[in-house]
């Protein structure tokens, strides 16, 4: 957790500075911009320091440990069903909404009932069927 800690509260340096040259530069009058920066680099940080608490509270991952082999990681990752259909009507069902943008809001609609379908077959596609368990 140390150096996933650290992976989010170095960029918040960058994001300080960047943020702090941006107000001097445009004479702090455009201040959305300033803050927005300034904000990106608080949420590193607010990131960062969950890692450094998780860190306290649970025994290091593998990956802090400098002596660590990469197949002390190893392990149960899910399971996944490699025939199933339903990420694709998901995946479709969220280029179809993300397409609406283009086309026009009346299109979100069977957009929506497309992508909710997907989301619904894909999470009850172990309780119902076949593979029910």
């Amino acid at each position: 957790m140390k150096s996933l800690s650290l992976v989010f509260n170095l960029p918040s340096i960058f994001f300080f500075i960047a943020g702090t040259i941006y107000g001097i530069l445009t004479g702090f009058q455009e201040l959305v911009g300033f803050l927005a920066i300034l904000l990106t680099g608080a949420m590193f940080v607010w990131i960062g320091y969950y890692f450094r608490m998780l860190d306290k509270r649970h025994a290091g991952l593998p990956e802090d440990d400098h002596s660590g082999e990469v197949a002390d990681h190893s392990g149960e990752y899910g399971k996944y069903a490699p025939w199933s259909w339903w990420p694709l009507v998901l995946g479709l069902g969220c280029a179809l909404m993300f397409l609406a943008l283009a086309v026009g809001w009346w299109f979100l609609v069977p957009a929506t009932v497309v992508a909710v379908i997907g989301l619904v077959g894909w999470v009850m596609e172990y309780s119902t069927g076949l593979h029910a368990h």
